[in-house]
């Protein structure tokens, strides 16, 4: 699976000196260096490396000041990585290749370079916004089909918890989340209910949500 990528890619990007973080939108891996503005690196990852690759690493292109691809080393040498034509054409992108072993060992096939120019900063800000406000790593990059532990989802479940010995205000849920209020007020995940003017409690699906997302 593309998650067995992760871990290898992550402890490369992090020596580097970057924070990493897993599914940040819709890109598979995402690093911020310190300061402000924060350097952003995206490295997208597949099993093999294929054209998909390429297109999902021109994408990113526009929201990083970086772009990496990376996939598993072909264990008779006769995949991609050893095609001059493909680790040429991620050269003139500018997109660097990233080999993995099967002991999980990174390779730098093809250095990055910064030669696509940024044309999305709204995007980008999106990204940055969500990787902050994001608690921690809870997700590996290349899941697919599995919902992302998003910084909304977090704050969510932090309201449910709160809420699980009984009802309660948007005021006494602060400490769980400042936007507490308006996350039980659009019930995106059908976790709450109201009660009462101002008052809210869990549903069923919010007692099993809190079940699921500790349990995992």
């Amino acid at each position: 699976m593309e998650t067995s990528l992760y871990l290898p890619v992550k402890a490369f990007l992090e020596k580097a000196g970057y924070t990493v973080k897993g599914e940040i939108g819709g890109c598979d891996v995402v690093g911020l260096s310190e300061g402000d503005p924060p350097l952003v690196v995206v490295c997208e990852l597949k099993l093999t490396f294929n054209l998909e690759l390429i297109l999902q690493a021109v994408d990113r292109a526009s929201v990083s000041d970086e772009v990496w691809i990376a996939a598993r080393i072909s264990a008779k040498g006769k995949g991609r990585e050893a095609d001059k034509r493909y680790r040429d054409l991620c050269r003139r992108l500018g997109i660097g290749m990233l080999g993995i072993s099967d002991k999980g060992e990174v390779q730098v096939l093809v250095s990055s370079a910064a030669l696509i120019p940024r044309n999305n900063p709204k995007r980008r800000t999106r990204l940055v916004n969500e990787h902050s406000r994001r608690r921690g790593d809870p997700a590996l990059g290349g899941s697919t089909k599995v919902p992302i532990m998003t910084a909304y989802r977090q704050q969510a479940l932090a309201c449910a918890a709160a809420l699980a010995s009984g009802p309660l205000r948007p005021r006494d849920l602060k400490q769980a989340s400042a936007t507490a209020g308006r996350i039980m007020l659009a019930n995106h995940y059908g976790w709450f209910e109201r009660i009462d003017k101002g008052l809210y409690g869990l549903t069923p699906a919010g007692h099993e949500a809190i079940n699921r997302w500790n349990a995992g």
